[in-house]
């Protein structure tokens, strides 16, 4: 009975995870059209800040709990799922536009945060520090400002024919984002105590339950959106929103939570960083060397084979 109470709670918190992302994506997209932002980056800003907000909570709570195997393995888990097992299966349904501005600096930001992730998690006392928190988010910051007024002459460029004005009043979509982070924090700490004690009954250590369900778990609204992105034919919201949640994960989350209390990466193994490094290299590889013009279902099956590869191994070396 206490088992299956505390599978209940659970779900419960996934749930309210999984309502709360959805307010605060829907919410924040609505806010950012009436301001003519572009496709791509209302994608890899936006919606990609909003779906990035479950590993937020669960890597924040889990730091000032003092679990660092969950704050770090939940960004990798989230980052692998993201890039392998979501756009490879959004790549499944329906080929995924990239454009030119894709292949010279959105990609290869996603090659060099992770790589910075990598240097950093590796280096000596394996330990990620406040100063290394206050480096990732001077570098996020950085880069939140760079994007957008890279993205200054699209946005003047939709600004003749008027910002698209969506259908719920902005005081409407300001209520869904608030309501929305309210969800969030209260399901990612009933999703997270759960988790660990279910990791607990079963003898799974940490780490593997945070590479695993934890971050399929938080990943769910990246899969939603970028999922439903592809079917209705906007590859570039899908593209943008896993590029921008793999940055975000990496520079915000764990720069923040680092600031909270120092992670330690001791527990994250060569075979963890290099599926992390492989797909982003593969994303890279493929949009740069192939098909330079969209994402198409081969690759999108080559994307997707190694990550579940990585699960699966994941699980076994821990069995």
């Amino acid at each position: 009975m206490e088992t299956f109470l505390i599978v209940v709670l659970m779900l419960s918190g996934l749930a309210l995870v999984t309502i709360g992302a959805d307010g605060v994506v829907n919410g924040a997209s609505d806010i950012a059209k009436r301001f003519g932002v572009s496709e791509f980056v209302i994608g890899m800003t936006i919606v990609a800040l909003g779906t990035s907000a479950p590993e937020m909570v669960v890597s924040f709570i889990s730091a000032f709990q003092g679990n660092s195997d969950i704050s770090v393995g939940n960004v990798i888990g989230s980052n692998i799922f993201n890039t392998a097992i979501i756009l490879g299966l959004s790549a499944l349904l329906a080929p995924l536009a990239v454009t030119r501005r894709n292949r010279v600096y959105d990609i290869p930001v996603n090659v060099l945060v992770t790589l910075i992730l990598i240097v950093f998690g590796l280096s000596e006392g394996k330990n990620l520090t406040l100063l290394d928190g206050l480096i990732f988010l001077t570098i996020f910051v950085v880069y939140f400002i760079w994007t957008f007024r890279r993205d200054r002459a699209e946005r003047k460029a939709e600004a003749a024919s008027g910002p698209e004005i969506p259908s719920r009043s902005l005081f409407l979509s300001v209520v869904m984002v608030l309501g929305g982070l309210a969800a969030l924090i209260f399901g990612g700490d009933l999703f997270v105590d759960n988790s660990c004690k279910i990791a607990k009954l079963l003898g799974v250590s940490d780490k593997v339950i945070a590479i695993t369900l934890i971050a399929a778990g938080t990943s769910l609204p990246e899969l939603a959106t970028s999922v439903l992105a592809a079917i209705k034919g906007k590859g570039q919201l899908a593209l943008g929103n896993i590029i921008g949640s793999n940055t975000f994960n990496i520079l915000l989350i764990l720069g923040g939570s680092a600031l909270i209390r120092p992670l330690s990466t001791a527990n994250i193994n060569y075979l963890d960083y290099g599926m992390l490094m492989l797909t982003a290299l593969l994303l890279w590889v493929y949009t740069v060397f192939f098909d330079k013009e969209k994402i198409n279902k081969t690759e999108g099956a080559l994307l997707l084979l190694p990550g579940i590869a990585y699960l699966v191994a994941t699980v076994y070396l821990q069995a």
